[in-house]
């Protein structure tokens, strides 16, 4: 099997719900020439081995060595079109703002994923002390802000690594953010992912957090189509607004990694949505939320219906993260500056409208 098609293979298997939404993560494969990279957006379930997008490596170099403006804005801008110029001439598809990092490492095969069981210890206020105890041999990332930032800093680390010990690290832990799994196989791909997940499933046993989401019963279609109808008042009818719900379970006060914000926006409303609280809602943080967490179920707003349950998929996600972080000192939101910074982030807003 070549390298296109196990990378294929590998995406599918942890492209579910148990490790991504929507178009989060990441998937790459690599020789001595050319690394192939998920499109931006794309998710890692529709994958297929022709929408890879292939990168010349060696044009990579210029990403570490380009002397890049102190503006955020100015430098993604530039990054953005420094990634556009290494892709091969006549391929399609745009790169993900992760393929230097994805570069970075030796091995063939480089996945990352979002799983809520790893976030809650990578989201959790002893996150870091708990991942030294664990997985010793894992790189931990101080969070960092995506893009350009992360890429040179986990670049660095893994040189710095590569010197004291001779190896790559297989793991590498990015505080409210995720996991990268580097393997030079599918089997050993499969065994990192399978050890880790044993790992923390054994530590969160011990502590006593349960391995499941506790949902009371759903609302009726009519409590539903009430919410949605008073959504649309509210909001106006500019944009269509659809709406879907689950029963209530406890949905964090804040975003724990830059794809809830992606999916979620940053904060949800919580309590009933009544006019009022809509409106108060909008003329405090400047959009219509998202996610609406009333004393009887959790609703979830979206422009299309897929965008509405990627939403409410997202707000259970950081439920589950925020249930695991009890297990290691509870949870860390995002500050407000990484809000800000992914909320304005151009390949944030471009990931957010094709997926």
């Amino acid at each position: 099997m070549n390298l296109l098609n196990t990378i294929t293979q590998l995406s599918h298997e942890f492209g579910t719900a148990d490790y991504v939404q929507g178009g989060g993560g990441n998937a790459s494969a690599k020789d001595a020439q050319t690394l192939w990279i998920k499109p931006s957006g794309t998710t890692l379930a529709d994958l297929t081995p022709d929408r890879f997008v292939p990168i010349e490596r060696h044009l990579l170099e210029a990403f570490y060595t380009a002397r890049v403006p102190p503006d955020s804005a100015h430098r993604e801008a530039l990054v953005k079109n420094m990634l556009a110029a290494a892709v091969f001439r006549g391929a399609t598809g745009r790169p993900s703002v992760e393929t230097p990092l994805h570069d970075s490492f030796k091995a063939a095969f480089v996945i990352h994923t979002h799983p809520a069981r790893v976030n809650g210890m990578t989201c959790a206020r002893g996150g870091e002390a708990v991942c030294g105890k664990l997985f010793p041999d894992a790189l931990w990332i101080p969070y960092t802000d995506p893009g350009y930032t992360l890429c040179v800093r986990v670049r660095a680390e893994i040189q710095a690594w590569r010197s004291r010990t001779g190896t790559d690290p297989a793991l590498v832990f990015l505080q409210n953010h995720g996991v990268f799994v580097a393997a030079e196989t599918a089997r050993e791909m499969r065994r990192l992912y399978k050890s880790t997940m044993a790992t923390l499933n054994r530590a969160y046993a011990e502590t006593g957090v349960p391995n499941t989401l506790s949902v009371s019963p759903a609302p009726t279609p009519e409590r539903v189509a009430q919410v949605a109808h008073t959504m649309r008042e509210v909001v106006g009818v500019d944009q269509p607004i659809h709406v879907v719900a689950s029963g209530f379970f406890p949905v964090p006060a804040g975003p724990f990694t830059p794809d809830h914000i992606v999916y979620m926006k940053s904060l949800p409303l919580l309590g009933e949505a009544t006019p009022a609280a809509l409106r108060a809602f909008i003329e405090r943080h400047g959009y219509w939320p998202r996610a609406i967490a009333a004393p009887d179920a959790v609703f979830a707003a979206g422009t299309t219906p897929r965008n509405a349950a990627l939403a409410l998929a997202m707000a259970q996600d950081g439920a589950m993260i925020a249930q695991c972080t009890e297990a290691f000192g509870g949870a860390v939101y995002l500050s407000e500056p990484a809000r800000d910074f992914i909320d304005h982030w151009e390949a944030e807003q471009y990931r957010r409208g094709v997926t």
